[in-house]
């Protein structure tokens, strides 16, 4: 009898032993090494694992000091014990809030746009799609970039807010993860590369569950925009170009590396700052301008003019430049939504594709000849 007994206990013993040790395999398994799934962006990196990826945001901002991982975690799913230090958001989420217009395009993209409840400065909303959910109440306004509304955000207790800091000190950021709120650092204002800057749809993607949708989508814009290249292959890159406007005493041009730049290379320009190292932007007196680009046969103007005449009358010294006389100026931010948001600014990043059409219209117009433009005015 004691001898059964004995071997009933051992027996339940080892199996429960056994249950512990799976158990404990599970939830501090090693990690293995899987691909990335993002191949343009330097600043995002998504892992796809089975029931949880692993996304990490890179270089948020200029000379960060840190980086940030997230761990998108479906339902039912088991997250190793080695990321459980990292935040975790259940997937697909059902809402959101964003604070960048950037954002919205690949809300709309993925046809998730109604899970949007909230936007810092709703006026700067172009999209018509999203307006009439800003106009019908489903978006709330809340607040200001650098001074967020805590109390209306807890309010709407959204699933996620995708937000961006500009340098190491970040307090509003701090504020929010301190408010119970699950807040991702996106670096998307970052990227330089064109294609790179696009391919944050992914983000999104994996946010909503909608991988295959994003992937799918993101191939389509990759591939636009290699058959724009192909359109200029054998182009020479001849007509030099201005770029930029007079802004509280200086002028500022875009860098050699700067996103602007690249869409002007490939596009098969000669842009005349392309040369200098780095991406952003170079403040310059008028003088150093004039000097250099005065003969430029093509001017790329900054700001929301409508015609030459407004132009001119913004600074009379326009005047002196050949691209101005020749009636050859062109904008991208002249195309306002219907509360006065820039066009441009809010969907060109997501569509890359079409920002180098503009271009490649501008510089060889008779490669596009029936093509019209997306963003891009020319100033009569």
């Amino acid at each position: 009898m004691k001898t059964s007994l004995y071997k009933i206990f051992f027996i339940l013993f080892i199996s429960f032993f056994a249950s512990c040790k799976k158990s404990e395999n599970t939830s501090s398994k090693t990690i293995t090494a899987v691909k990335n799934e993002i191949e343009y962006s330097s600043n995002l990196a998504i892992y796809k694992y089975n029931g949880f990826s692993i996304v990490k945001v890179l270089n948020p901002w200029p000379d960060a000091n840190k980086n940030f991982t997230y761990i998108l975690k479906e339902k039912n799913a088991t997250v190793p014990d080695s990321l459980q230090k990292y935040t975790q958001l259940s997937v697909p989420l059902q809402s959101i809030v964003v604070t960048s217009t950037t954002n919205v395009p690949f809300l709309e993209m993925l046809n998730v746009e109604k899970s949007l409840t909230g936007f810092p400065h709703t006026d700067y909303v172009s999209s018509a799609k999203t307006r009439k959910l800003i106009d019908a109440g489903v978006v709330k306004n809340v607040g200001q970039n650098e001074r967020l509304n805590i109390e209306k955000l807890i309010d709407l207790a959204p699933e996620a807010i995708v937000t961006f800091g500009v340098d190491n000190n970040n307090p509003m950021i701090a504020n929010l993860e301190k408010s119970g709120l699950n807040v991702i650092i996106q670096a998307d204002w970052m990227e330089q590369s064109p294609l790179g800057k696009a391919e944050w749809i992914k983000l999104y993607a994996a946010l909503f569950g909608k991988e295959k949708e994003g992937k799918i989508l993101f191939d389509n814009i990759v591939k636009n925009y290699n058959d724009a290249l192909k359109l200029v292959t054998n182009q020479k890159a001849e007509k030099t170009v201005l770029y930029g406007s007079m802004y509280q005493n200086q002028w500022f041009v875009a860098k050699g590396h700067s996103w602007v730049a690249e869409f002007m290379k490939d596009a098969k320009s000669n842009y005349l700052w392309a040369d200098v190292d780095g991406s952003g932007s170079l403040g310059l007196p008028f003088e150093k301008i004039l000097e250099k680009a005065k003969n430029a046969e093509v001017w790329i103007a900054t700001g929301s003019f409508k015609n030459a005449t407004e132009l001119g009358n913004s600074n009379p010294h326009y005047e002196q430049f050949d691209a101005f006389k020749a009636n050859n100026v062109y904008t991208f931010e002249s195309k306002l939504g219907a509360t006065g948001g820039t066009i441009y600014y809010e969907l060109a990043p997501s569509r890359p594709d079409l920002v180098l059409k503009d271009y490649i219209k501008i510089f060889h117009p008779e490669l596009l000849a029936n093509y019209n433009f997306t963003f891009a005015t020319k100033l009569n």
